[in-house]
């Protein structure tokens, strides 16, 4: 008999502890943790619906909890919308958590057009009570009107402005024969299957303090930051005369690509003070075209300058810098040049002309000993001349004229803060090697509009101030 006390007492125990866990806390002091006590949502665009993010209530009592009621206040009004722990609802009540358990609730919006230009804020509120408390889950979102172009076939010349945003959806295309000119500040997102296609001309033009943008139309945390975000911008081979200037490209698959050489004497596409970032697979691949550029910065790209198949170009005053990150890794050349495309596992060449001059190529956190990667096949005509420009590399780039250059030694761009993806590719820390290290050119401004001097002008596409 006394040897089953013990147990009979641990049976109570457990009783009473599994009572306790069963019963309800209905002191007001009873502790409830809501994750957050406020969602904001950056630019929706109007008719389309946000990304859904989430906040978690949970009861940290040893005791159940009774939530008496969980309620969207603007109701079925609200541009908001709310699940409640799996149930699509804008009010509960009399939802039980379990003593150190959680529920969730999701929050979407939706933004109904209005006659507005200018982003608008929206504004609702989650309220939630239990125990006599009332607790509140601020919501807010920034609305945009927009243009939308679904599958959009531009025949005729046509022109953008900024006063709305663009987005692009399924596809845009430039007919042979048609031009479309953007203006300064117009903004372009494109939807993740939604690449620009040009077969007649682009004429996107921005000014130092309205610069032209396109990216994907996620401009959520944390995909707008996301490489591959949408497919890039198609110069196909009917495609002439195209021109960008104070154009920012980001976050595309191929940000820039340029197929098969002019049907006329001009460069199939112009780039002058242009930014192109975070592309996934390449910042410009060009085949057998042809392209000049100034000013020009390519960043974090997985290639950030890839000719391929030939071609005529000429780089002046362009920075190609990449670093591992986050969301890519640096595993091949910032500059890579060849006369060849393999079909069917045969180099097939082309003639190439290629000069680079006043041009820094560097990459580090990488994999990448050669930032210069110059490849050769066949006997058809070859020139490819760097001069008077900064890389680093083990061993000089086969197959190129080299002239004046600086090699493996570090720019010392102003800011590379990789953990918080910060870069500011200006050089102006002295001794940066690449101050004053340049050969006159025609190209009197830099990449900020900042005159450049007649003399001894910087490498890259910033000029020391």
């Amino acid at each position: 008999m006394k040897q089953l006390l013990p147990l009979n007492c641990l049976l109570i125990m457990l009783a009473l502890f599994s009572c306790k866990k069963d019963s309800f806390i209905t002191s007001t002091d009873a502790r409830l943790n809501i994750s957050s006590d406020s969602l904001r949502f950056d630019t929706v665009f109007t008719s389309t619906g946000s990304v859904t993010q989430s906040f978690k209530i949970r009861n940290d009592n040893e005791q159940m909890l009774r939530l008496s009621s969980v309620k969207l206040m603007g109701g079925s009004s609200s541009p908001f919308k709310i699940n409640i722990n799996g149930i699509a609802a804008n009010q509960a009540g009399n939802i039980d958590i379990a003593a150190e358990d959680s529920i969730y609730i999701f929050v979407s919006v939706t933004v109904n057009p209005t006659a507005a230009n200018l982003p608008f804020i929206l504004s609702d509120s989650i309220s939630v009570e239990y125990n006599g408390n009332q607790r509140w889950v601020q919501l807010e979102a920034y609305g945009q009107n927009a243009r939308f172009m679904n599958g959009s076939i531009i025949s005729t010349n046509t022109t953008w402005d900024n006063s709305r945003p663009y987005v692009i959806l399924d596809f845009l295309n430039v007919a042979a024969g048609a031009t479309l000119t953007i203006l300064p500040g117009t903004k372009i997102y494109a939807h993740a299957n939604a690449p620009v296609i040009i077969d007649g001309t682009l004429n996107a033009t921005g000014t130092a303090v309205n610069k032209i943008v396109f990216a994907g139309d996620r401009l959520d945390a944390p995909y707008k930051d996301y490489p591959a975000g949408w497919p890039g911008i198609i110069f196909r081979s009917s495609s002439i005369n195209n021109h960008l200037q104070f154009t920012n490209i980001k976050n595309a698959y191929q940000a820039i690509v340029v197929d098969q050489p002019a049907l006329n004497a001009n460069p199939k596409l112009i780039i002058e003070q242009c930014i192109i970032d975070n592309a996934f697979d390449a910042g410009i691949f060009s085949i057998n075209s042809s392209i000049t550029a100034s000013n020009l910065l390519i960043s974090n790209c997985a290639n950030n300058i890839a000719l391929q198949g030939g071609g005529v170009y000429n780089f002046t005053h362009c920075t190609a810098a990449s670093f591992s990150n986050n969301f890519l890794l640096h595993k091949t050349p910032v500059l890579s040049v060849a006369n060849y495309v393999l079909q069917n596992g045969t180099p097939v060449s082309n003639n190439l002309q290629a000069f680079f001059t006043n041009c820094i190529f560097w990459g580090d956190n990488g994999f990448v000993e050669n930032e210069i990667a110059v490849n050769k096949e066949g006997a058809t005509s070859f020139a490819v001349n760097i001069s008077n420009s900064l890389y680093r590399s083990a061993v000089d780039p086969a197959n190129a004229t080299l002239t004046n250059v600086i090699k493996n030694q570090d720019p010392i761009f102003d800011s590379v803060d990789v953990s918080n993806r910060y870069y500011d590719f200006r050089h102006t820390k002295s001794p940066s090697p690449g101050l004053e290290a340049g050969i006159a050119t025609p190209i009197n401004k830099d990449l900020d509009d900042n005159a450049r001097p007649v003399g001894l002008p910087d490498l890259g596409c910033y000029e020391k101030p």
